[in-house]
């Protein structure tokens, strides 16, 4: 299914909502706006610079014509001649039934209304609304402009039919939709950051290490890692040649050690690792690990290099650090020779 976003509207305007409008209108979309926030320009104009720079950089060729922004006085202004509405307001649910519900009495009956909620229940939100079936959550992730990932929730009344839309319309503007099989709170991604996130709190607080030094643990080794392979992925390779099988029954016991705060774990069985070893295989089965390991590599070198060019040259995090290693290697081997 593909399907083009004809007119946009975005109601709200913060960090969010900047980077929407960003996203949209450096596709070529006209948005209109609706922000009681009198900074609103000002805020979207700075991000739409921001994002303007980064995908000059991405497209040095040149970009498509940029869509127009149009500031609306009112939420039904903005949202009458859209077919594509994303809300980014905060995230009080009393807010977001209020706002929900004149987006609902306002927008035409076929225009797909996504929320950027990071943790609300579409259920919830759409009580407020008479036309629950066109409402989904579409969770982005900061910067919305530049990071593809859109986490693609339906509430108990959101038909198939929008889902698919929803999927089609996000993807046209180069994003990644990921559909959520099941209605949690906070979805999957801002569950998975919430773990790490209580977890370095008290590394931190007991002592253990510092915010730099959490930071740098990340970002120079399996943030690297998880930036081209995601988590198991990475696992079905650290299991050698017998894949996540062998990995699950070889880390699986851990899961009942102290290791951390986050001790409620679910059950180690054969169940579990049958599950998780049957969708590796489906993922990445097609591959052999010494294929995989010359795929992780490959984009690793990629990665740090990139990394290695930003700063002016000096380089960035793991970059900076690799400059120094590659100039060391090098005359290491003028050395030698």
């Amino acid at each position: 299914m593909t399907m083009q976003i004809s007119k946009a509207a975005c109601v709200g305007g913060g960090v969010i909502g900047a980077g929407w409008v960003a996203r949209l209108v450096l596709n070529g979309i006209d948005v209109t706006l609706y922000d009681p926030d009198p900074q609103a320009s000002r805020k979207v104009d700075e991000v739409l610079a921001g994002a303007r720079s980064a995908y000059a950089q991405m497209v040095p060729s040149g970009l498509p014509k940029e869509g127009r922004v149009t500031y609306a006085s009112t939420v039904a202004e903005a949202v009458a001649e859209a077919d594509f509405i994303q809300e980014s307001v905060p995230e009080r649910l009393d807010l977001k039934h209020k706002v929900l519900a004149e987006i609902d009495a306002h927008a035409q009956p076929d225009a797909l209304i996504g929320s950027s909620t990071s943790g609300i229940k579409p259920t919830e939100m759409a009580s407020a609304l008479n036309y629950p079936e066109r409402l989904v959550v579409a969770h982005p992730f900061n910067p919305v402009y530049l990071l593809p990932l859109v986490e693609i929730v339906g509430g108990e009344k959101t038909t198939a039919a929008f889902i698919d839309k929803a999927k089609a319309l996000y993807a046209s503007i180069g994003m990644k939709p990921v559909v959520i099989r099941k209605e949690i709170e906070a979805f999957v991604g801002d569950r998975l950051l919430e773990a790490i996130w209580r977890e370095s709190l008290w590394l931190i607080k007991d002592g253990i290490t510092t915010v730099e030094e959490l930071d740098d643990i990340i970002r120079y080794s399996f943030g690297l890692r998880w930036a081209q392979m995601g988590l198991f992925q990475t696992y079905r390779i650290a299991g050698g040649e017998a894949g996540m099988r062998h990995f699950m029954e070889q880390f699986g016991p851990c899961l009942s050690w102290p290791w951390t705060k986050l001790t409620d774990v679910p059950e180690f069985n054969d169940e579990l690792v049958d599950l998780i070893a049957g969708q590796s295989d489906e993922q990445s089965g097609r591959y052999s690990i010494r294929e995989l390991e010359k795929i992780r590599d490959d984009n690793l070198v990629a990665m740090m290099g990139a990394l290695a060019q930003q700063n002016g040259g000096k380089g960035w995090g793991a970059g900076a650090l690799q400059n120094d290693y590659v100039a060391r290697l090098k005359a290491a081997a003028q050395t030698k020779t």
